[in-house]
């Protein structure tokens, strides 16, 4: 198996301490932070091409521009400039340190973040002012990560059309009458609009790889405990998951081992899974990947996770995947069809789904913690479910219902769990009886819903939730244009391995990725924001008028 290769930190230190003191060069033309990289932003940083100060403004002034359209944003971080601020003034002294520094990352908004609001895109928890940053926030922060501001995501990350009732809906930016995925769709429609260089999200059943794929971006579910999940208004024990969301993979490379840096999290003990050996691959933040070759390489494809009935909806889907297990064969790999009736992802979500069991009793443990503002907010699920302040689509009243009863003490849930070990043990046993290295899927059998759409149909990623399993998510293709959607719907598949197999999924997802290049940025954002001279960081203020009339407030 191959491994990420450490970065030279000390020669690299040496390296930006000499241009940080080095003459400053003066640019004829602004640095354009369109499709910018963490690369690009440390070339043009650490020759004096820019500022921090100019970094962050340029992003800002891109979501001033486009975010009225796609509805992304929920507030930007009031600190944003007087950090960038102070990172300028340590590149002109030479103290440049983290793999991060001066990058703005935009955080879903059910990560806790001192100084800003965390409300899941819930009314009612409009006052929720954490008193300490989650640990995955910490860990970016450390590396010098600036944290640009808050998205929107589907109210509570319990659904995939990204509306809520503090962020309203968020519209895909590859065709403005299709949502965006979900949970986390403001982050990715956020990051494939170029209004950050990374995002973060979370998933409980697709809420990162949805949208990723849905956006034309790479995202990492990891292996079960690797990210800890403490700090992060939670859903599930058994399915929650962090990870991170990004226009390139080498920059989903370095904010994975940023993320992974955390460690063993007494609040989160599924942390304490990771073998020692894998947290040691994250010590020193990777930031480089070796390869392989494809050639002799097995995947087996889950033939149950499409759907093989011709629609205008489906047949793109189709057509792409089949376009990348073609290259694949050409290339030398071997594409084993797998067809055993126990990978359907419908009936894996309705028999084996534990979510309602476990997502009242999260909740009340997150709400229970102390409010540094002294706002208020509900203490408990049960007050948030019967305030009226919050947003329940018409599919989830069910989901609600059903979560104000059930607990993790039902025996019915003590049966999921016996079935999610056996589809554990299943996953493991293909692996092994088919010898491969990865399964490919598409994450969703059909494109990316419609605005006002009764649920996110169509989508895959439960096995990896139940089982643990890790999983990158990488653009597989498009559509073909239409007048609504002038490049085309993105089109994502999901990559995913055994159990601590974060490295050798990246190296695969490099191979494909170079084999099929794909990712395109939006039509309606390609275009450069002429720079603004900010005193201050705007108030961006979320649409809440545009939630579709069928999903009506306050109602259970």
């Amino acid at each position: 198996m191959a491994h990420f290769r450490p970065a030279g930190l000390a020669i690299l230190a040496v390296t930006l301490l000499y241009l940080a003191q080095s003459t400053a060069v003066t640019p004829s033309d602004p640095f354009d932070v369109q499709e910018a990289t963490i690369e690009s932003i440390h070339n043009a940083l650490f020759t004096r091409f820019t500022t921090c100060r100019d970094v962050v403004s340029s992003f800002i002034a891109r979501i001033e521009e486009f975010n009225p359209t796609i509805n992304a944003i929920i507030a930007l971080n009031p600190e944003a400039l007087s950090i960038a601020d102070e990172l300028d003034a340590r590149i002109s002294t030479g103290n440049i340190t983290g793999p991060l520094f001066c990058i703005p990352v935009l955080l879903k908004d059910n990560y806790d973040t001192v100084g800003m609001a965390t409300t899941g895109g819930c009314r009612g928890l409009a006052g929720n002012m954490p008193g300490a940053d989650a640990p995955s926030v910490v860990a970016l922060k450390n590396a010098g990560a600036i944290i640009l501001g808050k998205t929107n995501l589907h109210e509570l990350a319990l659904e995939g059309l990204s509306v809520s009732s503090l962020g309203g809906q968020t519209i895909n930016p590859y065709d403005h009458t299709r949502t965006p995925g979900g949970s986390s769709g403001g982050t990715s429609a956020a990051i494939a609009a170029s209004f950050a260089v990374l995002g973060t999200g979370t998933d409980t059943v697709n809420s990162m790889r949805s949208p990723a794929s849905a956006n034309s971006l790479f995202s990492f579910r990891p292996t079960r405990g690797l990210i800890s999940r403490s700090g992060v208004i939670p859903v599930s024990y058994t399915q929650d998951a962090l990870g991170p969301m990004a226009r390139t993979l080498d920059d989903l490379a370095v904010a994975l081992a940023v993320m992974a840096g955390v460690g063993y999290d007494s609040a989160d003990n599924a942390t304490a899974l990771a073998p020692p050996e894998v947290r040691a691959r994250y010590r020193d933040h990777p930031t480089s990947l070796f390869s392989p070759q494809l050639e002799d390489m097995r995947f087996g494809l889950l033939d149950g996770f499409f759907n093989h009935t011709a629609s205008p909806e489906t047949t793109p889907v189709n057509e792409v995947m089949g376009n990348i297990v073609s290259r694949l064969t050409a290339a030398g790999a071997t594409v084993v069809n797998i067809s055993e009736a126990i990978f359907n992802a419908p009936a894996i979500s309705a028999t084996l789904d534990v979510q309602t069991y476990e997502y009242r009793e999260f909740l009340d443990a997150y709400l229970a913690r102390p409010n540094a503002s002294g706002t208020h907010r509900p203490a408990s699920f049960n007050e948030l479910y019967t305030s009226g302040n919050f947003l329940v689509i018409p599919s989830q009243h069910t989901y609600i219902k059903t979560a104000f009863r059930s607990s993790s003490g039902d025996a019915s849930y003590f049966t999921a769990q016996r079935g999610i070990q056996h589809l554990t043990e299943a996953l493991a046993a293909t692996f092994a009886s088919n010898d491969l290295d990865a399964i490919i899927y598409p994450e969703q059998k059909n494109l990316v819903v419609k605005l006002g759409s009764a649920s996110q149909s169509g989508r895959n990623g439960i096995l990896a939730a139940l089982t643990g399993s890790p999983v990158v998510t990488i653009p597989a293709g498009f559509s073909a244009p239409t007048i609504d959607a002038p490049l085309g719907v993105p089109i994502g598949m999901e990559i995913l391995g055994q159990p601590w197999s974060e490295d050798l999924l990246l190296d695969i997802a490099r191979h494909i990725s170079e084999l099929v290049p794909v990712r395109r940025m939006p039509k309606f954002s390609s275009k450069m924001v002429e720079p603004r001279a900010y005193e201050s960081v705007p108030v961006i203020r979320p649409n809440m008028d545009n939630i579709p009339s069928a999903y009506p407030l306050g109602v259970v």
